[in-house]
C-alpha cells in the first residue's frame, strides 16, 4: 500500500520489450532514494503504477517487469529513456500516513485538458473516462501518477485540482503540460462501497 506521497523524482534507463510475444515489458528506473534499502521482490510505485523489483543491479536503479494489463491501463507503455517518474516505496508498518490509500493499481490514463498558474500555485483539470468520473467526489481524494491530491470540482468527464509549490517542485506535475498522459486511480472505497451496494441484494 502507498499514500501518494513521492519520495523522489526518478529516471528512466530503459523500457524494453518482453522476451515472449504476449506484449510485456521490463522497465529500469534510476532512484538512488528508493533502492537505497530495496530488496528483490519490493514493491515501488512507478507513476502510481505498483510494480516488483525483480533486479537490484547495485547502481542505484532497479528493474521491474511491466505485465500486458498494466501497460493497457496506465501510460508506462509511452515512457522513453530519460523521462522523470514519480517514486514511492510501499508504506512502512508504522510510518506516517500523510496521503490517501493508494493501492498502485491504475485505473485508467487521463489527460490534462487546461493549466492555469496562481500565484503559488496551478489549477490543472484533468479529462478522464465518464465510467471513472463517477468515482472522483468533490473534496474527496484521487491520485494522479501516484501524487495524491485532493478534488477542486469534479463533472461528467473532467475533474480538477490545484498543485501546492511542494508538489510544483517535487513530482513531475510541475512540467505536465495540456494534452500530457497521467495515470489515475480513483479512491479504492468508492470503488468498493459500489460492489457491495451492487452485490447485496445476493447477500440477502
Amino acid at each position: 500500500m502507498f499514500t501518494g506521497i513521492v519520495e523522489e523524482l526518478g529516471t528512466v534507463v530503459a523500457l524494453e520489450a518482453g522476451a515472449d510475444a504476449g506484449g510485456d515489458a521490463r522497465l529500469r528506473v534510476r532512484g538512488d532514494l528508493v533502492t537505497s534499502d530495496a530488496h528483490l521482490g519490493d514493491s515501488i510505485a512507478v507513476s502510481g503504477v505498483c510494480l516488483t523489483v525483480a533486479e537490484l543491479p547495485g547502481d542505484g536503479t532497479f528493474v521491474a517487469d511491466v505485465m500486458p494489463e498494466t501497460l493497457r491501463r496506465s501510460a508506462l507503455g509511452a515512457l522513453v529513456v530519460g523521462d522523470r517518474v514519480n517514486l514511492e516505496r510501499a508504506l512502512a508498518v508504522g510510518g506516517r500516513y500523510g496521503g490517501h490509500v493508494v493501492q498502485g493499481h491504475v485505473d485508467g490514463v487521463g489527460v490534462v485538458r487546461s493549466r492555469r498558474p496562481g500565484p503559488r500555485w496551478d489549477d490543472v483539470e484533468i479529462g478522464l473516462d465518464p465510467a471513472l468520473a463517477r468515482y472522483v467526489a468533490e473534496k474527496g481524494s484521487v491520485a494522479v501518477s501516484g501524487v495524491s491530491l485532493t478534488v477542486t470540482h469534479v463533472g461528467d468527464d473532467v475533474f480538477g485540482v490545484s498543485l501546492i509549490p511542494t508538489t510544483l517542485e517535487v513530482t513531475t506535475l510541475g512540467s505536465l503540460a495540456p494534452g500530457a498522459a497521467v495515470n489515475l486511480e480513483v479512491d479504492v472505497l468508492a470503488k468498493y462501497t459500489e460492489r457491495l451496494l451492487a452485490t447485496s441484494g445476493a447477500l440477502r
